[in-house]
């Protein structure tokens, strides 16, 4: 018994392969992703109520079951042109710092699982501005998957890039 034991210690897998789980969106052509631990919810289309004084990326304001959502333009944010047709916008509502946000964005996917050992830190070639608010990347079969750092998009303070 101990030798079958040992054979079948040999032949399983050196390690459990570690999965990493993102719900998928799209803004322009650009594949990006957020963990989906940080997702709170989706939704389609909102009514959006413009809040006077804020940056061009606040979007305005949104009530979901209640509360209070500050919608962020993720276009904007990223440095890309406002997609004038409002009414398809997708919301992605994620929490940061006990405040919820909505994640404006052209279109939202699947959700992936993806091997961590695929994952890389963000290329040179990136550009300046998605590494700004990248954690990394993941090369898929088509496309290239930018691992977006909601920490990084919702700090308006940390870069001077608001005029």
């Amino acid at each position: 018994m101990k030798n079958n034991l040992a054979k079948r210690a040999q032949t399983a897998p050196a390690r459990y392969e570690e999965r990493r789980d993102y719900v998928t969106m799209s803004i322009g052509s650009q594949l990006f992703g957020i963990p989906v631990l940080t997702v709170q919810d989706v939704l389609g289309p909102q009514s959006i109520t413009r809040v006077p004084l804020a940056p061009a990326e606040v979007a305005g304001s949104l009530n979901l079951r209640g509360r209070i959502v500050t919608a962020i333009d993720v276009r904007l944010r990223l440095g890309l042109p406002r997609n004038d047709d409002r009414s398809r916008l997708m919301s992605v509502v994620v929490e940061h710092q006990g405040e919820l946000y909505s994640l404006l964005v052209d279109s939202v996917g699947e959700v992936l699982s993806l091997d961590a050992d695929d994952y890389q830190r963000n290329p040179a070639t990136l550009d300046q501005r998605l590494k700004d608010f990248s954690d990394g990347i993941y090369r898929l079969n088509e496309s290239l998957l930018v691992v977006l750092n909601v920490g990084a998009l919702l700090d308006f303070g940390a870069r001077n890039d608001m005029a």
